[in-house]
C-alpha cells in the first residue's frame, strides 16, 4: 500500500539539510520537504543517485544543492556546513537520516565482532551527533531551528541480530531528548522517527523481512513517503509546541 504525500505542511522558503538522501528513506524525505516548499541541500556519497534527487526536487520549483561526501569524515562534513552556511544561508532544518544497519556482516551479539560495532556506532549515532553540533550555534543564536533524525523501532523492542544497530539508534533517542531539553529555551525544536518496517531496497534483503511482515499488525510494510510526512511535519511550524519526541511509525508492530 503506497502512502500518499501530505501536503499541508508548511515549509516555504526554509533551507533544509537531508542526509542520506540518495536513496529510502532519506530521498524521500528530501523530496518531500521540497514539495512542501523548502530549498534543500542533499549529502550522501553516491554522487550519480543525488543527481537523480536533485531533478525530482527541482520539479516544484526549488533550489537544491548536492554534496557527495562520506559523513564519518567529519573534516569533510564540516567544511560542507561552513561552506553552506557562508554561500547558501542559515541551516535551519537538519534531518540526520545517514546509516544503516550492518547488513550482511550482521549476528547474533554473541558472536558479533567490535569493528562492526565501531562501523554502526560511527555511521548511525556519531555522525547524526556532529551533524547535530554543527548546527546547534547558529540555529540557538537564530532563535530558530529545526532537527529531525531517523531513530529506529529497534530501540524500543530489540531485534534479533541487530543489537549494535539498536543499541546505537537508541543513543539517537538519547541524545534527540537531551538537546531538546538544552535548545528549547532558544525556540530549536529536536525530535526523531523511529521507523518499523519500511520497504526500501535494503529492507528487501533482510533475511527476517518476511516476519517483521507477518508481526505488524496492519499486514503491510510502509514506504518511506510514510516517514517523509512525519518527518515534514516534525519540521514545520505546525510542530512548534513538540520537541523531545520520538514518534514509532510502524503499523502496530510495538503491541505484537
Amino acid at each position: 500500500m503506497e502512502a500518499a504525500p501530505a501536503t499541508s505542511t508548511d515549509l516555504n522558503g526554509r533551507l533544509a539539510v537531508v542526509t542520506g538522501s540518495a536513496n529510502g528513506i532519506g530521498r524521500a524525505c528530501a523530496v518531500h520537504v521540497a514539495r512542501c516548499g523548502a530549498d534543500v541541500v542533499l549529502i550522501d556519497l553516491q554522487a550519480d543517485a543525488l543527481e537523480e534527487v536533485s531533478g525530482e526536487i527541482a520539479k516544484f520549483g526549488r533550489r537544491v544543492w548536492k554534496f557527495a561526501l562520506d559523513c564519518t569524515d567529519r573534516a569533510a562534513v564540516k567544511d560542507v556546513f561552513d561552506q553552506i552556511e557562508r554561500d547558501i544561508g542559515p541551516i535551519e532544518v537538519l534531518v540526520n537520516n545517514v546509516g544503516q544497519s550492518a547488513r550482511e556482516r550482521a549476528s547474533e551479539f554473541w558472536c558479533s565482532e567490535p569493528d562492526v560495532w565501531d562501523f554502526i556506532l560511527d555511521l548511525n549515532l556519531k555522525t547524526m551527533m556532529y551533524c547535530t553540533r554543527l548546527v546547534l550555534p547558529g540555529m540557538r543564536e537564530r532563535g530558530y531551528g529545526k532537527i529531525v533524525s531517523i531513530a529506529s523501532e529497534a530501540a524500543y523492542m530489540g531485534s534479533e541480530g541487530v543489537a549494535d544497530y539498536a543499541a546505537a539508534k537508541a543513543g539517537v533517542i538519547g541524545l534527540t531528548r537531551s538537546v531538546a531539553r538544552e535548545m528549547a529555551p532558544f525556540h530549536v525544536n529536536v525530535n526523531a522517527v523511529c521507523p518499523g518496517p519500511i520497504r526500501t531496497a535494503a529492507a528487501d534483503r533482510l533475511p527476517i523481512w518476511e516476519k517483521y511482515l507477518k508481526e505488524t499488525p496492519m499486514g503491510f510494510a510502509g514506504d518511506p513517503q510514510d516517514i517523509a510526512n512525519v518527518v515534514a511535519f516534525f519540521a514545520s511550524d505546525q510542530a512548534r509546541y513538540i520537541t523531545g519526541q520520538a514518534l514509532i511509525v510502524n503499523g502496530g508492530r510495538w503491541w505484537s
